[in-house]
């Protein structure tokens, strides 16, 4: 049919109305997504029209209406309409209304990972699975159907990892959201195998290996979302144990402005960051988010007439202007190697993801000495031990005492759901350090029961001044130096984080799981 015959039909109007609404490009409502579920055949692929751009919307007056963004699948839509013997118009919306609508309709129609893990029964050739857009409906193999559906419901919950935990009776897979784990599913001990292989075999790991620690890595597609995920293996008693980071490109990368500090903090953190030479050490647990904080300052200081190298084990995110070494033990390639290396290339800034030994730490100072800024990250308990860490690494006081710049302990504290939480009694300790308020976690839809959704960053900032430096030199203890900090407005993570439970953005009990009690 010519492009001038086509038919495009919006809905319930006129002639007149169509040809008016046409000229002026308004969108037009779109139907509920139960409907259209209901319209399409059971035997319809959603992948077909995903890749076509186009869904079907109802039938009008013995015609098929059938949404898109423009005419291009116009004769992709005139085959549905055969399909399902019918004459079709085509109705104009926006493309991520049509988008949105699809995603809906994966939502309906995808199997969860409980419905899935029910019918996982006569599965044999684990060797042959493949890789699938794990958003696809077109998936028979009930094995790959749990997997996906276990990574599309992570996504949903806002999950940072999947574990999948063997026992001697059963398979626990556990999600952590919000910092938190949370178990999501049990299942009998005969998926333990199936489970692992498909796992495995995304990862590109050792199908036949089962006795030694592997390390993988798994690129997945969910619609137009790109997600990677990490994931590791130990053997254990019981069998093989998986655990899986999500990283998801879609949310990108947080900016210095997005990392939620206060006013104060940020202008500390600048002072830092800006300066041409010096360490900064960031220290705190695992999943702390001290990466993420690394990559923003990353973000802030990539120039063009800067030169930014880093040293990772691994690289999470690709940074514009960045150029990022992935360690790799087994060529050679140490933190301490790649470091020899890149001081060779002429760099401004350099970032090496850990110190973890005395040579590395060498290196890291030697290079902040002779006019760069690096910026590592170490483990401690808080800001003020990781010059004490360094010396203990092995460093001479004086030669810490001239590198660090500062150092920054931080933490995630979940934050309240502002819709649930309700105000309750301080606690009496917390009341003697000047907390006038304090809210706890209800529970509602919106943060799925749990009191909490997403969380803040406390961040502690210990700024190397010279009579720190002094008193480094002439080995003063943790206490000493925190003391002198505090004439200059140091604050533990402790103080900022009474400030905010005070401001209601975390609960009490949520302060002391994550800093301890002061």
């Amino acid at each position: 049919m010519p492009m001038e015959e086509m038919s495009v039909r919006p809905a319930n109007a006129s002639r007149a109305q169509r040809d008016e609404r046409r000229e002026e490009g308004r969108a037009h409502v779109l139907p509920e997504a139960k409907a259209v579920a209901e319209l399409i055949p059971a035997s319809m692929g959603l992948d077909v029209l995903r890749s076509a751009k186009m869904v079907p919307l109802r039938v009008e007056d013995g015609t098929l209406i059938v949404g898109a963004a423009s005419f291009e699948p116009y004769a992709r839509a005139q085959m549905l309409g055969a399909a399902m013997g019918l004459p079709v118009d085509l109705e104009l919306h926006p493309e991520k209304d049509i988008s949105g609508l699809l995603h809906t309709l994966y939502d309906i129609r995808s199997v969860a990972a409980d419905e899935a893990a029910k019918n996982m029964e006569g599965i044999e050739d684990i060797d042959d699975l493949t890789r699938e857009d794990v958003l696809s409906d077109s998936v028979d193999v009930p094995v790959i159907r749990l997997v996906n559906g276990l990574f599309v419901d992570a996504l949903k919950q806002r999950a940072t990892d999947i574990h999948v935990e063997p026992y001697e009776n059963e398979v626990l897979i556990r999600f952590r959201v919000d910092g938190v784990l949370q178990d999501r599913l049990r299942l009998p001990r005969t998926h333990q195998a199936p489970l692992t292989s498909r796992i495995k075999v995304m990862a590109k790991m050792d199908i036949a290996e089962h006795m030694a620690p592997q390390d993988g890595r798994i690129g997945i597609t969910l619609g137009d979302r790109a997600v990677d995920i990490r994931v590791g293996l130990i053997p254990t008693q019981h069998g093989e144990r998986l655990a899986m980071r999500m990283l998801d490109k879609g949310h990108g990368l947080l900016t210095l402005e997005g990392l939620g500090m206060e006013q104060r903090e940020r202008e500390v953190m600048e002072s830092l960051i800006y300066r041409p030479h010096g360490m900064i050490l960031f220290t705190g647990p695992t999943g702390s988010g001290k990466t993420t904080s690394l990559y923003a300052i990353l973000q802030a200081l990539a120039k063009p007439q800067v030169n930014i190298i880093t040293v990772e084990d691994p690289i999470e995110y690709a940074l514009p202007r960045v150029a990022q070494i992935q360690v790799n033990e087994k060529a050679g390639v140490t933190f301490a190697s790649a470091l020899r290396s890149i001081l060779r290339q002429d760099p401004d800034i350099v970032m090496i993801g850990e110190m973890r030994d005395f040579e590395t730490a060498h290196i890291g100072v030697q290079a902040s000495l002779t006019g760069h800024l690096v910026l590592s990250t170490l483990h401690t308990n808080d800001s003020v031990g990781a010059v004490i860490r360094l010396v203990d690494m092995g460093i001479e006081p004086y030669l810490a005492a001239s590198c660090i710049i500062g150092a920054v302990a931080q933490r995630l504290a979940r934050r309240l759901c502002p819709h649930c939480r309700r105000r309750t009694d301080v606690p009496a300790v917390m009341v003697r350090q000047g907390v006038a308020a304090a809210y706890e976690p209800v529970g509602c839809p919106r943060c799925g029961g749990t009191g909490y959704h997403g969380r803040l960053g406390l961040y502690e900032q210990f700024v190397v001044s010279e009579e720190i430096q002094e008193a480094v030199t002439a080995g003063a203890p943790a206490s000493k130096l925190r003391e002198i900090a505090r004439e200059r407005g140091f604050k533990t993570l402790w103080e900022i984080g009474l400030e905010a439970v005070g401001s209601g953005k975390t609960s009490p009990e949520e302060l002391v799981r994550v800093a301890g009690e002061e």
